[in-house]
Formats: C-alpha cells, sequence, structure tokens
C-alpha cells in the first residue's frame, strides 16, 4: 500500500521529524481558503502515486497567495503518466544549500532492514545507484537491536561535517527508524532531506510504502489508503483469492503458481516481450477462478495478446479449461490467447480447448514466442 506525499510528511510531523509546514487541497477554492494571504514563497506540487511529477509540470514555485491559487488551477485536472490530479500540496518553499537521501528498505540480501543515504539527493535514488553506486552509504539493522543512536551518527558524519547537523541527521534518522518499524513500512524515504542556510535539516519530501499482510493492525494506516485503479484490481483480485500486480507491457499472463508465474515472465521477457501482468490463480480447480482471471486481465487496455500457462497438480488442467470456455463466453473479446497445459488432467484439457479454437502449444517457449507475435497482429 502506497500513500501520498502529504500523508508522509503528517507522519513524519507526529514522530518528531522536521517538515515544513503545508496544507493539501482539492479544489482552487480550497488553496484561496487555506492559504495564508501572506505573501512568501511556497510549492504548489501534485498528489499523485507516481515519479517525475516536476517533469510533468506537477510541481511549481508561487511568490504570493494568488500566483499559488493560479499554479494550483494549473495542475488540478492534469494527467501524470496516466492518473488525474485531485489534489495539491501547498507548503511553505525552503532555501536550499544542499540535498540528501536517507530511506529505509526491507532487504531480502541482508535479512533485514537496510538503512540507505547518499549526498546525492534530490533526484532518483536508482539512477544514482546504476551511475555511481558508491555514493551509497548502505547499513543493515539488527531487528532485535533497533538503529542504535551511535549508528545513526555513524551514518550523518558521512552526510555532515557539522556536528550540530550531524545532531539533527542522526536524530531524523532515529525516528524515521522507529515511524518504519511501529507501522510495518516496507518502504520510508525522504527525498530530499535538505541542509537550508540558516543550518537546519529538513525534510521536504517522503515517500512510504506499507506492508499488506499487516495492514489488518494497523487500522491508522489503512484509512489513508486511496488506491488507484490499478490499486483497485489488486485489491478485487486479492479477494477472490488471485494474486494480481499490474506491469507495463502488453502480454497478459494467466498462470498457477508464483514460480511459474515468474519463470513465464522471464520467458516473455528472454524472447522480447514485455509482461503486462504478475497473475497467479494460485491452487484451486474452481473454473470461476479463471473466469475472475480472464475478466482482470481483460479489463487492462494495454493486453494485446493473453498467454496461459497452466502446470496441473493441484490444480486440474480440464478445470482451467472449462473455466476459460465459460469466461469467453460471457466476455466478448478479440485479444488473441495461447493456451499451454501440462500435468494432471491435461489431456482432457486439451480436448476441451480444441473445440474452441484457440491455439494449444507445448511449450513455455512456444507460448511465449506466440504471444508475442500475436501481440503484434
Amino acid at each position: 500500500m502506497k500513500i501520498h506525499e502529504y500523508q508522509a510528511r503528517n507522519l513524519f510531523r507526529k514522530y518528531g521529524i522536521p517538515v515544513p509546514e503545508g496544507v493539501v487541497c482539492h479544489t482552487v477554492d480550497e488553496v484561496k481558503q487555506n492559504v495564508s494571504d501572506k505573501d512568501k514563497l511556497r510549492v504548489v506540487k501534485a498528489q499523485v502515486h507516481v515519479g517525475g511529477r516536476g517533469k510533468a509540470g506537477g510541481v511549481k514555485l508561487a511568490n504570493t497567495k494568488a500566483e499559488a491559487v493560479e499554479k494550483a488551477g494549473q495542475i488540478l485536472g492534469m494527467d501524470i503518466k496516466g492518473i488525474t490530479v485531485e489534489k495539491v500540496l501547498v507548503a511553505d518553499a525552503v532555501d536550499i544549500e544542499k540535498e540528501f537521501y536517507v530511506g529505509l528498505i526491507n532487504d531480502r540480501n541482508t535479512k533485514s532492514v537496510t538503512l540507505m543515504a547518499s549526498a546525492e539527493g534530490g533526484v532518483e535514488i536508482e539512477e544514482v545507484a546504476k551511475v555511481s553506486p558508491e555514493k551509497i552509504i548502505k547499513m543493515p539493522i539488527d531487528p532485535a537491536m533497533g538503529l542504535m543512536p551511535w549508528q545513526a551518527r555513524k551514518i550523518a558524519i558521512q552526510l555532515f561535517a557539522d556536528p550540530k547537523e550531524i545532531r539533527q541527521c542522526a536524530n531524523i534518522l532515529v525516528k524515521l527508524y522507529q515511524l518504519y518499524v511501529d507501522t510495518d513500512s516496507s518502504l520510508a524515504e525522504i527525498n530530499p532531506l535538505v541542509l537550508t542556510p540558516d543550518k537546519q535539516v529538513l525534510a521536504i519530501d517522503g515517500k512510504m510504502n506499507f506492508d499488506d499482510n499487516a495492514l489488518y493492525r494497523q487500522k491508522e494506516i489503512l484509512s489513508m489508503r486511496e488506491a488507484d485503479k490499478d490499486e483497485l484490481k489488486e485489491i478485487e483480485a486479492n479477494a477472490k483469492g488471485l494474486s494480481y500486480i499490474k506491469l507495463d507491457g502488453n502480454i497478459g499472463c494467466m498462470v498457477n503458481g508464483a514460480g511459474l508465474a515468474m519463470a513465464t515472465m522471464d520467458m516473455i521477457k528472454l524472447y522480447g516481450g514485455e509482461p503486462a501482468n504478475f497473475l497467479d490463480i494460485g491452487g484451486s480447480s474452481n473454473p470461476q477462478k479463471v473466469v475472475d482471471a480472464m475478466n482482470i486481465l481483460l479489463s487492462d487496455q494495454n493486453v494485446k495478446s493473453v498467454m496461459i500457462n497452466i502446470f496441473g497438480g493441484i490444480t486440474r488442467c480440464d478445470d482451467v479449461a472449462r473455466g476459460l470456455v465459460i469466461a469467453l463466453d460471457q466476455i466478448k473479446t478479440d485479444v488473441p490467447i495461447v493456451i499451454r497445459l501440462s500435468g494432471t488432467n491435461a489431456k482432457e484439457g486439451l480436448e476441451i480447448i480444441k473445440q474452441t479454437g484457440l491455439p494449444v502449444v507445448e511449450t513455455m517457449r512456444e507460448a511465449a514466442q506466440t504471444a508475442i507475435e500475436l501481440s503484434k497482429k
């Protein structure tokens, strides 16, 4: 689960992490009502669950209240990477002497939370990792001990030289870690963490993601959820016993088992295609699952072909085939579909599929290559 920047700022403030004052507004009238008349430099920022807001024109500076109203009017309603901006954050701007990055992630390699920091703030950390990985400082945190103050200072010393600045940074890191643990986060980052000319260390942008499996005990966090259409699909899929994650490609995937799903996406990539999703129907033999899965797959307008790859174990191939026939009776589509069935009752399933006239293949390689070719037509 993701939250908006203004929500992350509110959590930062709750935990004592210094952030500039700001107000979130859904309309131009709300900006007029909630922004003070005092003339000062403000930043108007689109609140959407995507990166690259600045490049898309979703972040603008305003010197007066009138300018803030004008800039908010320009940003509200604009499209950023397919998402319509429905709210803006109007926040006090700050003079910046230097920008930094700090963040916490769940690290599978170290089996712990890892603290990352860099003096290259204000840009995407992925780009820094790609171009200059040596500029990223990493510290795994013992889950039994947590982030100790001396460890926070050790990181801060590598970013700042002045003792006062080091103490401020270390204090922010300790509080950020506590927030991370308390809220079952999977990502918490401040980018940028800035040093002002008067030597104050402030968090002026924040991003937080949370573990969906822990939301049952995070009622305050769950109340912040503002799901976009893709997240709503993922929530709907989960409620129906499906594991679904939307991706950016055009070949829809329906597979049983997470490992096979990953291998299927790898195979599509190997032959030059791009998967449109991860979709695991699980181990059930319920044909309705296939109907639900096809509905979700084909609701993605980017899908140009569908690759179905089933290895029958607990899941019976004939049940999948019946579910597919039912789905295609209910959903009228011209999106081409290629099917590979093997394992339990594969012969019976293939007989059912052949009667529909859909293309059937024997190997994953053939399935991927055929799906890619069909997507081009």
